[in-house]
C-alpha cells in the first residue's frame, strides 16, 4: 500500500463554498503542507493541475529541497504540452529529486477551461490525443531517437540526453469513460479512480484487469477519496457538517451548473451518487458524497473514526487498490490528523510493514 497526500495548490480552508477561513495557496502555506506530509510518512503528494491552480512542475521543483522522501505525483495535461518537452522535464525533475518524480495523466473535463489553453478537442479525441502522447514519452524513456507522425503530434529525431537513457516515471492515468479506459489499459502503470461504492469500484477494477490483459499488461490501482476521521465517528460527522456550514441552496445550484457543462464520465458518476440534493448523502456506509455539491472532481470522502475508516479502507484494499490517495481541510491540520489517528489502525487492519510510522513531535 502507498498513501499519499494532496497539495491544495488552488487554496485550502475550513469550510467549503466560503471565503470564511480560507487559506491562500502561497508558497510558504504549501511547503507547510508537504513538509508535514514528508514528515509525517506519506509517500507523497498529488499536485493538481487547471487554471485555478499553480503550476505543480514549479511547485514541484521549488519543494524539492524543503523535503527528503516525499514523491511528487505531478498532473500533467497531454492537449496543452508537447510530449518531448513534458518528458524532458519530468526526466528533468526525477534527476534533480533523486528519482521522486510521478507523472498523472489528466484529460480534463470542462470545455470552457481547456478552450482557455487553447485546446478545442471532444472527449474522446482528447483521449486519442493521449495515446499518442503516451506512446512518444515511453519511447523517449527507453532511450530511442523518436520519429512520430500522428494525428495530433509530429516529432522528427526527438531524444532524452539529460545523463543518457532516464528511467521510466511511473504514470498513472485516469479516466471513467471507455475512451479512457482503453488508452490506461494500454498505457498506464496505474489507473486512478475517484472514491465511489465499493461495488461500482469493483466493476472497474474488473473491466480495467480484463482490458489490460487483452492489451497484454498487467496495471495497478489507486483511489482518490476525501477523509473526515475523528476519535469518534458521531465526532467525524459533525466535522463533516461543519464543513458545509457555509454552503447555500445557491452555491449548491452554480456549481451544478457549472459542472454540468463537464463532458467527464467520471465527474457525471460523482454528480449521480448526491443528484445535486442535499438529502442522502451517505452513499455506501461512511462514504459521504456532500463535498461533490459544491467541489468538482474527487467529491466523496469517508467519515468515521479511525477503526470504521481503515476497515472501509481495507474493502478498497481487497478490491486491489495499490495507492490511496488523501486529502481533508484544511490539509496541513488533516495531514496530522489523518496521521496520528488512522495510519496506526492501517498498519493493524492492513497488515502493511510498509506504511511508515508517524514522526514523532
Amino acid at each position: 500500500m502507498q498513501i499519499f497526500w494532496y497539495l491544495p495548490t488552488h487554496g485550502d480552508g475550513r469550510h467549503l463554498a466560503t471565503g470564511i477561513g480560507s487559506r491562500q495557496a502561497s508558497h510558504a502555506y504549501l511547503k507547510q503542507v508537504a513538509q508535514a506530509a514528508d514528515s509525517l510518512g506519506y509517500d507523497g503528494a498529488l499536485l493538481p493541475t487547471g487554471h485555478y491552480c499553480h503550476d505543480p512542475w514549479i511547485i514541484a521543483s521549488s519543494l524539492i529541497d524543503a523535503t527528503h522522501g516525499l514523491k511528487f505525483l505531478v498532473a500533467v495535461r497531454p492537449g496543452v504540452m508537447s510530449p518531448s518537452v513534458s518528458a524532458r522535464m519530468a526526466a528533468t525533475l526525477n534527476q534533480i529529486s533523486d528519482g521522486r518524480c510521478l507523472v498523472n495523466i489528466v484529460a480534463g473535463g470542462d470545455p470552457v477551461e481547456l478552450g482557455a489553453d487553447g485546446l478545442f478537442l471532444d472527449h474522446d479525441t482528447r483521449y486519442k490525443l493521449e495515446d499518442e502522447f503516451l506512446i512518444i514519452w515511453r519511447r523517449l524513456f527507453e532511450g530511442e531517437r523518436v520519429d512520430f507522425a500522428g494525428g495530433h503530434f509530429h516529432i522528427e529525431a526527438a531524444q532524452l540526453l539529460i545523463n543518457g537513457r532516464c528511467t521510466q516515471i511511473e504514470i498513472y492515468f485516469g479516466g471513467s469513460s471507455e475512451a479512457g479506459q482503453l488508452v490506461a489499459a494500454s498505457r498506464a502503470n496505474v489507473y486512478l479512480t475517484w472514491a465511489e461504492p465499493p461495488r461500482q469500484v469493483a466493476e472497474k477494477i474488473q473491466r480495467m484487469r480484463d482490458l489490460a490483459i487483452r492489451a497484454g499488461r498487467t496495471i495497478q490501482f489507486g483511489l482518490r477519496l476525501h477523509l473526515v476521521v475523528r476519535e469518534t465517528t458521531q465526532k467525524a460527522w459533525q466535522a463533516a457538517n461543519d464543513l458545509m456550514r457555509y454552503v447555500t441552496d445557491d452555491a449548491i445550484e452554480i456549481a451544478q451548473s457549472l459542472f454540468s457543462r463537464h463532458d467527464s464520465v467520471g465527474q457525471r458518476r460523482m454528480a449521480q451518487l448526491h443528484k445535486g440534493r442535499r438529502g442522502k448523502l451517505e452513499v455506501s456506509p461512511n462514504l459521504w458524497a456532500g463535498i461533490g455539491l459544491v467541489r468538482g472532481g474527487a467529491g466523496t470522502a469517508l467519515v468515521g473514526d479511525p477503526k470504521v475508516v481503515a476497515a472501509r479502507i481495507q474493502e478498497y484494499q481487497e478490491l486491489g487498490i495499490d495507492t490511496f490517495i488523501f486529502s481533508g481541510y484544511p490539509h496541513l491540520e488533516e495531514a496530522y490528523r489523518v496521521a496520528e489517528l488512522l495510519l496506526p489502525e492501517l498498519r493493524v487492519k492492513c497488515k502493511q510493514s510498509d506504511v511508515q510510522p508517524v514522526a514523532a513531535g
